[in-house]
């Protein structure tokens, strides 16, 4: 069972375990997923899409009907400026949402829930890269969130003995990205470029993020959906710092060449860097990026070309 399925990394994982010969069930209230991101999912005849909310009151009795072995958890709010503004809709979704799978996870018998967790825990670090032990330093209320959301997982791995594994994800790109969220720059620049508009960066655009593409970080889902890293959170990313001119540039080499960015002030809170340590993934779930920064920009690109 995926929660949150249609989004932009949950159809993806849903193509991938319909692939590997699964059955998958995708909760989605639609909020921000489309159903056209599980148009091939849905009509293999092995994928259903349920819509509803997961705090809603049917989720549990819908868990105990199908009795999933797994649920991935990627139903959330995950635009830092949206919690900021709406912190109420934010823990909701994010707290109280992660809570409600738990507990139905924890009824229907489920194995293992995985959750999508975000670098946003760690906050402005005092060393670069981060690893999973780095003392969290949230800012925001979305990042306040999804580490209470990474407590409640540790809390039923504990008290329960259900298996649980949150996977800290950095700036995800790829197919089917909108653009909330850090990551979506990729998305804002490329659909910018190939529609000739402006495209623009912050200060001195030499802020450094850590790009991962969508496909190696479902391939991270489906290793934690095993018995590794039971009570673990493990981060996901490529270790590779890029700026957002570097992005800029590289994003521009994808479409076929593109204007220098336009310059706008810095942004009030952005952190300077923010690069994981991924080796922990490596180690204990044998998983590793495999595509670069080039390749999966083209692979993005072509997309949105074909969209």
């Amino acid at each position: 069972m995926i929660c949150g399925g249609a989004g932009f990394i949950g159809s993806h994982l849903t193509d991938r375990l319909l692939a590997d010969g699964h059955q998958v069930t995708v909760v989605d209230d639609l909020s921000n997923g489309r159903m056209e991101n599980l148009a091939a999912a849905t009509a293999s005849g092995r994928c259903e899409l349920i819509k509803l909310d997961v705090v809603d009151a049917q989720f549990g009795s819908l868990a105990r009907s199908v009795r999933p072995e797994v649920i991935f958890n990627l139903a959330a709010q995950i635009d830092v400026r949206a919690s900021v503004a709406d912190p109420l809709r934010d823990v909701t979704a994010n707290v109280l949402g992660t809570v409600a799978v738990l507990e139905a996870a924890r009824h229907a018998g489920v194995r293992k829930v995985v959750l999508a967790s975000s670098v946003a825990i760690y906050g402005p670090p005092k060393q670069l890269p981060v690893r999973e032990d780095t003392p969290p330093r949230p800012l925001s209320p979305y990042a306040v969130s999804k580490l209470a959301g990474e407590f409640y997982l540790r809390q039923y791995h504990d008290l329960y003995g259900l298996e649980t594994t949150a996977l800290v994800l950095t700036n995800t790109y790829g197919p089917r990205q909108n653009p909330h969220g850090e990551a979506g720059v990729v998305a804002i620049f490329a659909a910018a470029m190939l529609t000739g508009r402006p495209t623009w960066v912050f200060g001195d655009g030499d802020n450094r993020r850590d790009y991962v593409f969508v496909a190696d970080v479902v391939d991270a889902f489906v290793r934690a959906a095993g018995p590794a890293a039971a009570g673990q959170r493990i981060n996901v990313g490529t270790g590779r710092g890029v700026t957002d001119l570097e992005l800029h540039r590289a994003v521009a080499e994808a479409v076929g060449g593109a204007p220098e960015p336009q310059r706008a002030p810095p942004r009030l809170g952005d952190l300077p860097a923010m690069v994981v340590d991924a080796s922990a993934a490596a180690e204990i779930l044998g998983w590793r990026p495999r595509t670069s920064l080039a390749d999966g920009l083209a692979h993005t690109v072509a997309a949105l070309r074909d969209a």
